[in-house]
């Protein structure tokens, strides 16, 4: 197969180099043949080597040239001598003068274009293929935006027969264009020139122009592409830009439709002469391949579809309905010799094989007389034909296939012992299995112990003889070793009785169990680690429990602080095992004042606890000592930075009431703000700024002061109360202002209902809320 493909890669590489060198120079084609071979030869290249050179590595002509090649000059600007046996000119073969330096420093684009474009020939297979093609290589040399290929009708007119950059409508309604006057690729095929449409006000007067609407594409070349001693085909360039052509872009398209000629040329009609010659150097691969396959080369009708398939090269195996074989179907229509193939999904995979080269498999299953059986179709692209193959699977061959499918996809085989003969015999899979080379043979039913692990031999060679004995099944797991490698195996294995009811055979499997067996010990390994992670997380709460609550004792009921009456409640969260960071302090300082502090400890846990400790105590010392607030929170900030047994940052809110002024003087780091309730007004004082503890050398914090009235409310919480996943901290603010607003009640105990109210469901996080009020008539 891959000898076939090298042969037709070769000759339609071939052929094409050809066509370019003819569009090129205007030589014959034994002359470009010629050519390819001297140059491949000079080179010391292969043939096909010298063909890909060719035609990746096209120069333009120098600026100024004449549109045509001159006499003595071929397009590549390379001088030309005489090719022997042949007036026309010819490429001068290596070691002649070139041109120098100074000759191509003013070379156009075009040279990167042609070569990009020489390579990509090579791989188109439709003149669909070729228009998306010629679309992508010339989108930014000339500013195409889009393509069409037209081909002229032997009545007249034009049939499309590529496009790229059009919508598919548009295609449609020009895929006919009956011969009118004023169509402008009609114009270009008549008369073997160009068509420059670069005044779109006046083209549109002179010409049916293609578009919905027109104006899409304000500028347009026609190309007619020479394809011998006429032109059958045009190119369209349409651009949506204004303005003509550069003599660049023009120079350029004009030598793209050169070079498209060969590749029509291969194509089309002519290509009769090169596809019988490719099919004559597959037939000898093909007569050497097993099975059923043939060569099969389109047969387009006049609009371009596929009619039907020649069937250019087959197998000796290969047999029609009416018996021929081999050579003999060489030349006949394929549904001729099978009118199967014209089952729609046989012919459509075909048709889509051809068009997108992606394989084409197809299962048909007839109910013939005898059997049941399967034909498996395939069918690959080979350059432009197809190579299709068939093979029939009988009931007996299905069976086969599904035993060592199963054998494939379950790791295990089976092993038979003739207990008569002492003769063993192994699928193929058990050797894989039990790692044991094939050559060796199966081993003998009383040997099998052995190639277990020594501490699993025993179990497995009294299963074997409880077996042979008394017929016993048995089904035991046991180990081999591979190399560096632990196998963890199950055989299975039952007694056959002749007909007198004696052990005759041993039928049994082996099947390979390591992947499940090392998932297992992970499984229990990780279950281990489980449940030993939860019984010390357990512990951990247990003690932060413990000591959360000595360090942070709870009182049952409201108490009086100077003169305001202030109620606490802690929520720890319902959701994981540990204890957070949460705290609050509420003290009367020895001048009559009232101390208030809200906080919260980054993290969860035993190290969380000890912080809140630290924070909280060394907190009420420096205010009690005569600290101020921002003092208080600035020396606390420095002792989170510096003390290693510290966890990390904290928020803080530290308030402080002055009875005989009724004022409430605040600082806060990082802390979400207080809830003042007035007159049944619910508002969020104004935060003074002021960062989180342990997040800089050097914070900046600010007092704020509150006048408190009778009647007020004032809610100092940590964040908890508020923040949920997946939701900005403002909802959560006006979730808790509306609750508050909504609680119009005085009385005492009422704060745990409330924050359960606000918090909806599962709680996350700890919350702490210290809720103070001003008695009514206070002032």
């Amino acid at each position: 197969m891959d000898r076939l493909r090298d042969q037709v890669a070769t000759s339609a590489v071939l052929e094409r180099t050809k066509g370019a060198l003819m569009a090129l120079t205007g030589c014959t084609p034994d002359a470009a043949g010629e050519e390819l071979f001297q140059r491949a030869k000079a080179g010391n290249r292969t043939l096909l080597a010298e063909c890909w050179i060719s035609l990746g590595a096209l120069v333009p002509p120098l600026p100024g040239a004449a549109q045509e090649a001159r006499p003595g000059h071929g397009f590549t600007g390379i001088p030309l001598t005489a090719v022997p046996g042949q007036a026309g000119p010819r490429a001068a073969r290596p070691g002649a003068a070139v041109p120098t330096a100074r000759d191509t420093c003013d070379l156009d684009d075009g040279f990167s274009a042609l070569g990009r474009l020489g390579k990509a020939l090579v791989h188109v297979a439709t003149p669909q293929d070729l228009a998306g093609c010629l679309l992508e290589e010339l989108a930014a040399d000339v500013d195409a935006d889009a393509l069409l290929l037209f081909r002229a009708l032997p009545a007249g007119g034009l049939e499309m027969i590529g496009h790229a950059g059009v919508e598919a409508t548009v295609a449609a309604q020009w895929a006919r264009v009956p011969p009118l006057s004023g169509i402008a690729a009609l114009d270009a095929l008549r008369a073997r020139e160009p068509r420059w449409l670069e005044d779109f006000a006046r083209d549109q007067e002179q010409h049916l122009l293609i578009g919905d609407p027109p104006e899409r594409w304000l500028s347009r070349a026609w190309l007619p592409v020479p394809t011998g001693d006429g032109a059958e085909v045009c190119i369209g360039i349409l651009r949506a830009r204004s303005g003509p052509f550069s003599p660049q872009a023009r120079q350029l398209l004009r030598a793209v439709a050169r070079l498209c000629a060969g590749w029509l040329r291969s194509f089309g009609p002519r290509s009769e002469h090169s596809a019988a010659a490719s099919a004559a150097a597959a037939q000898p691969v093909f007569d050497s391949l097993p099975g059923s396959a043939m060569l099969l080369t389109p047969l387009r009708g006049p609009s371009g579809e596929v009619e039907d398939y020649r069937i250019d090269a087959a197998t000796a195996e290969a047999v029609d309905v009416a018996g021929r074989t081999g050579r003999q179907l060489l030349g006949r229509r394929i549904l001729e010799c099978f009118p199967s193939m014209a089952e729609e999904a046989v012919w459509h995979g075909c048709l889509r094989t051809l068009t997108t080269g992606e394989p084409f498999a197809y299962q048909e299953v007839v109910d013939g007389a005898a059997a049941l059986s399967t034909y498996a179709v395939h069918s690959a692209r080979l350059g432009g034909a197809l190579v299709v193959t068939w093979v029939r699977h009988d009931s007996s061959d299905r069976q086969e296939q599904r035993l060592a499918d199963v054998q494939r996809l379950g790791n295990l085989g089976w092993a038979n012992w003739n207990l008569v003969t002492d003769e063993g015999s192994w699928s193929s899979q058990a050797f894989l299995v039990l790692n044991r080379d094939p050559a060796l043979g199966p081993v003998r039913l009383a040997d099998l112990p052995e190639l277990a692990l020594p501490e699993d031999a025993p179990v497995l060679a009294r299963a074997v003889r409880d077996l042979v004995r008394t017929g016993r099944q048995f089904d035991v797991p046991f180990r081999v070793r591979t190399g560096d490698e632990v196998r963890h195996l199950r055989m299975v294995a039952e007694v056959v009785a002749d007909t007198d009811n004696k052990p005759a055979e041993v039928h049994g499997f082996v099947q390979d169990l390591t992947a499940q067996r090392s998932a297992e010990l992970a499984l229990v390994e990780s279950e281990q680690a489980i449940v030993t992670q939860h019984g010390v997380l357990r512990a951990e709460r247990t003690l932060a429990a413990r000591l959360q609550h000595a360090l942070l004792p709870l009182p049952t009921r409201p108490v009086r602080l100077a003169g305001l009456r202030v109620e606490v409640a802690y929520l720890p969260a319902q959701s994981g095992i540990h204890v957070g960071g949460d705290w609050f302090s509420a003290i009367e300082l020895p001048g009559g004042d009232a101390l208030f502090v809200v906080g919260d400890v980054a993290g969860h846990g035993i190290d969380a606890v000890a912080t809140m400790a630290q924070l909280r105590f060394t907190a009420k010392g420096m205010v009690i000592t005569g600290s101020s607030l921002t003092g208080a929170l600035a020396r606390l900030n420095t002792l989170l930075l510096h003390s290693r047994d510290s966890h990390g940052t904290a928020t803080m809110i530290l308030a402080r009431y002055d009875p005989a002024e009724h004022c409430l003087v605040w600082a806060q780091a990082g802390h979400p703000p207080p809830l003042l309730v007035r007159d049944g007004e619910v508002r969020y004082l104004q935060r003074p700024p002021g960062m989180l503890l342990g997040a800089c050398s050097d914070p900046n914090f600010e007092e704020a002061r509150c006048v408190l009235e009778p009647g007020d409310r004032v809610l100092l919480y940590t964040d908890g109360l508020v923040e949920r996943p997946a939701e900005g901290i403002d909802r959560g603010l006006d979730r808790l202002a509306a609750a508050v607003a909504a609680h119009h009640t005085d009385e005492p105990g009422t704060l745990v209902p409330l924050l359960t109210s606000v918090l909806e469901g599962e709680r996350r996080d700890d919350v702490c809320v210290v809720d103070i009020r001003v008695p009514s008539g206070t002032q």
